[in-house]
């Protein structure tokens, strides 16, 4: 199977992480040769229940007796998508109650984007530098690092940059804004979160000029950060919110919420601002909201801050030089990018799954599901542990 991966699927690296998956289940994942890993990345931040979770087979399960794709989105009225995006409004601050189900957040990113210029008339997009949004072309327009992005160029005009917590940069948003985009925690460059109340300032400058803030919660959606969405902590309400990975509990969904009255000027002059086929499907919607419903009815979001908590007090070396984020969306830096690549290929080799940032070449992703349990967090840290002292005795 490992020369067919390499002969006829595309990769993305040069040098894939090619363990050959056989099975999952909760937090761990088996190859082929039934070597199990404790997954700390969940799929990077996707598998917010673990793998497998009971509900949300039963949903899958459930639906697929029922019925699969059968129209366009937002032409039939189907039973998931209706209750997903119900439930979701009811989770919500107001104005935001209306949401359009995309297949990943990407496209959601697109929708959104779109969405801001088809409202204020205008073209200019605001985003922040080491952002990442998605690869689309859209996205990519306001991916805040030229080295991934020059090869593809040119790209979507009448887009600018500001820095991440640079309040005097938030002047550059004028009255020729649609919308500035932002990450709620920045994850690529490094899971940088918002200080001095950094957003508010944002969000009040936008009201000014009548521009609209478009907040990208893909990876600290749906509970990694102890509530819902990360915005949330920082006392705001973005005029468009953008969410996906978690949402679908391991299944590739994508979906951005705004007003009744900015979603509605989708619909017409022109009609079909924006379409999609497969999103809203089905079988996914119902996974999606067992996921919500889940995390909304159990403990597993009030448990992530208290789990946070126990990682960072296990996570003590001369090797870490400080852990960023909030709840589950965590990352430990180390003094060097060799030691990082060490010590993630170090913990595969025993058993354990970490992973990169995009843009951040010292950060070593921390993303377990929600439902990891105090004993396989424990049973992490000591792979973690164990690793940056062998790397740490090589360098002595």
């Amino acid at each position: 199977m490992k020369q067919d991966f390499f002969k006829y699927q595309a990769q993305t690296t040069p040098h894939p992480l090619a363990i050959e998956v056989s099975y999952a289940t909760g937090s761990y994942i088996y190859d082929t040769n039934n070597k199990k890993y404790l997954d700390f990345v969940a799929g990077v931040s996707a598998c917010s229940l673990g793998h497998k979770h009971p509900r949300v087979i039963r949903a899958v399960k459930n639906q697929l007796d029922k019925y699969l794709h059968v129209m366009v989105y937002g032409e039939y009225i189907q039973q998931p998508a209706v209750e997903l995006t119900k439930l979701l409004a009811s989770h919500l601050p107001h104005p935001l109650e209306k949401t359009y189900l995309t297949n990943s957040g990407t496209e959601a990113i697109e929708g959104a984007l779109k969405l801001a210029r088809r409202v204020t008339g205008r073209s200019q997009i605001i985003a922040a530098k080491l952002a990442y949004h998605g690869n689309t072309m859209g996205s990519m327009s306001v991916m805040g690092y030229e080295e991934r992005k020059q090869a593809f160029r040119p790209l979507i005009p009448d887009t600018s940059f500001i820095t991440f917590n640079d309040e005097k940069e938030i002047q550059q948003i004028t009255h020729k804004t649609a919308a500035v985009i932002l990450e709620t925690i920045q994850g690529g460059a490094g899971f940088i979160e918002p200080k001095y109340e950094y957003l508010k300032k944002v969000k009040k400058k936008c009201q000014e000029v009548g521009a609209l803030l478009i907040l990208d919660e893909i990876q600290p959606g749906f509970g990694r950060t102890g509530t819902l969405f990360g915005f949330q902590h920082y006392g705001i309400v973005p005029d468009i919110v953008v969410m996906g990975k978690g949402m679908g509990g391991g299944l590739p969904i994508g979906a951005f919420t705004a007003s009744t009255t900015m979603m509605d000027q989708l619909q017409d002059n022109p009609k079909l601002g924006h379409i999609t086929t497969f999103g809203g499907n089905p079988v996914i919607a119902a996974a999606a909201l067992a996921t919500l419903q889940e995390i909304t009815e159990s403990d597993v979001m009030a448990a992530t801050l208290e789990k946070e908590k126990l990682f960072r007090s296990l996570l003590v070396h001369p090797l870490i030089k400080e852990i960023r984020g909030l709840g589950l969306m965590l990352a430990f830096i180390t003094p060097s990018a060799e030691i990082t690549n060490q010590v993630i290929l170090k913990c595969q080799d025993h058993g354990l799954i970490l992973f990169w940032l995009l843009f951040e070449p010292l950060a070593v992703r921390i993303t377990p599901p929600l439902t990891i349990s105090e004993s396989e967090i424990r049973e992490g840290c000591q792979i973690i542990l164990t690793a940056l002292d062998q790397i740490l005795d090589n360098k002595i």
